[in-house]
């Protein structure tokens, strides 16, 4: 089945099915991402788009960012996927002592958050 996502802001056309991207980037630690993550992430892309899958789904929260920075490091490497997929992240949740020394509750859901927020994925995903 495919979407059509028409509208003034973009005309795009993608399939109802993505992939998400929680497994992505070696886990919710605080370790780094090593090659073998982005290797991962770039067989996960091919193989969607293989089956025809052209969405992928993201959260800046997804393995602490490490998700989408995998997902951007094959974007640089290989620009020109960009044009062939259909991103989505998304925010507003808060990791325990996110930001550090915070006793915020679990939600930001405040202009400046969702700005900061879209700024720090689209630098991750290496993408405007």
């Amino acid at each position: 089945m495919i979407t059509d996502f028409s509208g003034d802001w973009m005309n795009q056309e993608t399939h109802r099915l993505a992939i998400g991207c929680m497994g992505l980037g070696g886990g919710w630690n605080e370790k780094t991402y090593d090659k073998n993550h982005i290797t991962q992430a770039e067989k996960v892309i091919e193989t969607a788009l293989e089956l025809g899958i052209r969405f992928f789904d993201h959260a800046d929260i997804y393995a602490r960012g490490k998700a989408e920075a995998v997902f951007g490091e094959v974007l640089q490497s290989r620009p020109e996927l960009r044009e062939k997929i259909f991103l989505q992240t998304k925010c507003g949740i808060l990791l325990p002592g996110d930001p550090p020394g915070s006793h915020q509750g679990r939600y930001d859901f405040s202009r400046n958050h969702i700005l900061d927020s879209v700024e720090q994925s689209l630098m991750r995903l290496k993408t405007e």
